[in-house]
């Protein structure tokens, strides 16, 4: 049971991921990385808006029963999102205005998936 509970994780963490992508390229967003890793560094989405870089998680849940998907973001993810975004910049040194956002998804069986964009988080 573990295992196809894992699987269904995984794909509806892939469809969130990919909603999001979508989100964001239609209010004007360059998707210059998705799934970044560098070391022990990940970052779902790395995008860039208006000379902004935006380092965004992406949080999806089926339902609301466990709480909001952004309420999956403690201090303990944001400092390890803090941490990527450091490597990040230390590779690419050109970026001076950097943002770390959420996206949050809601997927609902009979309507259209519910899209959250928390900006600028720290």
């Amino acid at each position: 049971m573990g295992t196809n509970n894992n699987l269904s994780r995984k794909i509806i963490g892939a469809k969130g991921e990919d909603l999001a992508a979508d989100w964001l390229k239609e209010r004007g967003f360059d998707i210059l990385h998705r799934n970044w890793r560098c070391g022990r560094y990940e970052t779902d989405i790395i995008a860039s808006k208006d000379g902004r870089l935006h380092f965004v998680e992406v949080k999806t849940r089926r339902s609301d029963r466990y709480g909001l998907p952004e309420r999956q973001v403690d201090r303990k993810k944001l400092d390890r999102m803090i941490d990527a975004g450091s490597e990040y910049i230390r590779h690419q040194p050109q970026w001076r205005w950097i943002r770390f956002d959420i996206i949050s998804i809601r997927l609902y069986d009979n309507a259209p998936a519910r899209i959250d964009h928390i900006e600028d988080l720290y």
